[in-house]
């Protein structure tokens, strides 16, 4: 069964304010089509307008219990046992077949506070973008309740939520120019003249598009289209911004440039953020907090640093880092009292603050998996052996992608040069090293559940 894409839905969200109680009348919300797409054609632009209030309304969203389900089509119904019967293939997204249809979203709760940049992030098809667009109202919730402040907005159409939203494809009509493009919703709710150009002016001199303000959007890069939709957004001065993989169209350089542009974009206007995007590296960089997803659950909660240090799970642990955490057979075992993890030959006593994470949860000796990141593995006269297969030059260090002698793969980081500037050992094909690991970078998961033992 298809799912919904965001290029075949309304795209850009306009701008209303609201006051509480919740029976209070509310400013408008433009919803229109992509225009301007790399695989798309023109699209007529569908909108709705109301006086805008002035009102200031706190900007917290809270999901409750929130759940999405495609329901069978008839043709559909025929392939439902199969697909049920289907054995998982790895790679691919995993989601639940029930009688009901498809659910791309399982009981997802989450409390954004005001002001505050969330990242959803994971890979294709754990449900992220259909959480997005169910805060837009572009998708129907099919259970749980959704709150933008204190107003329940379930039934609540997209445009009167007050939300902008920025997709990947920039959605600006090709006729127009960078002005009018910005200009055009804040017309359609007939600002006064002298206010549409204060905010316009206002808005490309946050996104430094200022002296591309009487192009059209063929005469622009990549970057600079997507700053233009932005700052139709930012014009509209709404209570919540969500961003669908903005980035997703430019190239590795621009896309580092536009991660700095909106860190500084989020300071300026301080409005609560919600951000999708199956890369670690945006997530990592942009959020307060990230919300981890996988086949439409939430796996870990939690700001970069503690997903980073403290994953709950194997899935997040390999899917957070470059290059991703390495895993090793081990036992856990415990020696005068102390809990110790025999790997490869070698016994590493776990740290205090791991002893006592196992300790408090009366964890039993057991075979486990281990995890260690390639940056917390040092190469050692004794330890580990292995043969490196690849050596990868990343300039300040290198990438060592070797096997051990069980033809477990491991790839540790070692760097290029010391405090001094003196260039250290180069590693050759074929070559044997050894390496080992303190206990306290060491994260044991059960081999029954992938579950961090340390909770």
């Amino acid at each position: 069964m298809s799912t919904p894409r965001a290029s075949d839905r309304p795209v850009s969200l306009k701008k209303e304010e609201y006051q509480n109680p919740p029976d209070s009348r509310c400013g408008s919300v433009e919803t229109c089509r992509n225009v301007v797409s790399p695989s798309m054609g023109d699209h007529e632009m569908h909108g709705a307008d109301a006086p805008a209030s002035e009102s200031e309304c706190m900007a917290s969203v809270t999901l409750k219990g929130i759940k999405k389900v495609y329901p069978f089509s008839g043709d559909d119904n025929k392939k439902k046992k199969k697909k049920k019967d289907e054995a998982p293939q790895e790679g691919k997204a995993q989601l639940t077949i029930t009688d009901e249809g498809v659910v791309a979203v399982h009981d997802f709760n989450l409390e954004i506070k005001d002001k505050e940049f969330i990242v959803l992030v994971g890979p294709s098809g754990c449900g992220k973008s259909t959480t997005l667009r169910m805060v837009a109202g572009l998708e129907e919730i099919s259970g749980g309740e959704l709150y933008i402040g204190d107003r329940l907005v379930n039934d609540v159409a997209p445009k009167d939520r007050d939300i902008a939203m920025v997709f990947q494809n920039y959605a600006l009509y090709p006729h127009m120019t960078v002005y009018e493009n910005m200009a055009f919703a804040l017309k359609l709710r007939k600002v006064p003249k002298d206010e549409i150009d204060k905010k316009v002016k206002q808005a490309a001199e946050i996104l430094d598009i200022t002296q591309y303000l009487g192009r059209k959007p063929k005469a622009l890069s990549g970057g600079q289209r997507q700053r233009v939709a932005i700052g139709r957004a930012i014009v509209r001065d709404p209570q919540v911004f969500l961003m669908d993989e903005p980035l997703s169209n430019l190239d590795a350089k621009l896309r580092n440039q536009m991660r700095a542009e909106i860190i500084k974009l989020r300071e300026r206007i301080d409005t609560t953020f919600i951000y999708v995007t199956h890369d670690q590296t945006e997530a990592m960089t942009l959020g307060d907090r990230i919300v981890i997803m996988k086949d439409g659950f939430i796996q870990q909660i939690g700001t970069p640093q503690e997903v980073f240090n403290h994953p709950h799970n194997l899935f997040v642990a390999g899917f957070i880092g470059t290059p991703q955490m390495n895993f090793f057979d081990a036992k856990l075992v415990k020696e005068g009292g102390k809990y110790v993890v025999a790997v490869g030959g070698m016994k590493v006593e776990l740290s205090p603050e791991k002893q006592a994470a196992l300790s408090a949860k009366n964890v039993q000796p057991q075979d486990v998996t281990l995890g260690v990141r390639p940056e917390h593995i040092i190469l050692s006269k004794d330890g580990i052996s292995a043969k490196v297969d690849v050596s990868e030059m990343m300039g300040s260090a290198v990438h060592l992608h070797s096997t051990m002698a069980d033809g477990k793969d491991v790839v540790i980081i070692v760097q290029t040069m010391d405090m001094n500037g003196h260039e250290l050992s180069s590693f050759s094909m074929g070559s044997t090293i050894h390496f080992s690991f303190g206990g306290n970078v060491a994260h044991v998961f059960s081999k029954a559940n992938g579950e961090n033992l340390e909770g």
